[in-house]
């Protein structure tokens, strides 16, 4: 029978960790429906607050004389619109409770000094999300849209319009914020790498260089070509690694010692 990582856990059975899964997911369906009809409530506030970075990229370029606009092809676009609105919002409210759930259930195989960390898990966890989220729509969309804004206007006697679609705008954002927000989870990713022995703050050291490669990479393939946007994904996501390095160095080192008092 394999012992938990405590010896004060007592190991459960295959059954009844997919029992165990099986609940903790519906919870987390549960609380994301939950935040979902919360969001559907305020659905025109969260659109107005998506918008506005394009709003505010429209003004300055004079495209046109009408003011800025997001069109919908279909009677239902709009309808649909709102109803992704509201399951990515869903989302981002239910992470605190998702977040818990998931550290509920790795949690019997952590040792009793590792399970004080459920609530910093849960609120550096959304902090982090919350932090990346924000700076994407703060600073990089401005500079993304206005960026992709910037080839309308007029050329020769013609005057090229965007014509932005609800749909495809939805898309762009939530792409965006989702990389940003996701993207800020990397210290905890090596936390959890961290803890679980897989990797150390020398075995990171020695990767930053081939990190920084890999975060230009993932900045080129998740943002708008534009290099001031690639910048401001794959600097910050550096930084973070730079921190994640910290971060095991204090967490790696208390595990390893504890696996060898543990150890017959």
């Amino acid at each position: 029978m394999t012992m938990s990582a405590d010896p004060d856990e007592q190991a459960m059975t295959l059954w009844e960790h997919l029992a165990e899964l099986r609940s903790r997911l519906v919870r987390m369906f549960l609380a994301f429906v939950g935040g979902g009809i919360i969001a559907w409530l305020y659905k025109k506030e969260l659109l107005e607050w998506l918008t506005l970075p394009f709003v505010q990229a429209w003004a300055p370029g004079g495209i046109g004389s009408d003011g800025p606009a997001i069109h919908f092809p279909s009677p239902a676009s709009a309808f649909l619109a709102y109803v992704r609105i509201a399951a990515l919002s869903g989302f981002v409210f239910a992470l605190p409770f998702i977040l818990y759930q998931v550290w509920a259930f790795i949690a019997p195989g952590l040792y009793s000094r590792e399970k004080r960390f459920a609530i910093p898990f849960v609120a550096s966890s959304c902090g982090l999300f919350a932090l990346g989220a924000w700076f994407g729509w703060r600073f990089a969309f401005p500079v993304a849209f206005k960026y992709l804004l910037s080839f309308g206007g007029k050329v020769g006697e013609i005057e090229i319009k965007p014509t932005v679609m609800v749909n495809e705008y939805l898309e762009f954002v939530t792409h965006m914020l989702l990389a940003f927000g996701f993207a800020a989870e990397l210290p905890i990713l090596i936390f959890f790498l961290s803890i679980a022995g897989l990797v150390t703050h020398k075995s990171l050291i020695r990767f930053f260089r081939y990190f920084i490669v890999i975060a230009f990479v993932v900045a080129a393939v998740l943002t708008p070509p534009d290099p001031l946007s690639q910048l401001m994904l794959a600097v910050p996501l550096c930084l973070l690694y730079g921190l994640s390095i910290g971060i095991a160095y204090i967490f790696a080192r208390p595990r390893a010692g504890a696996a060898s008092d543990t150890a017959p």
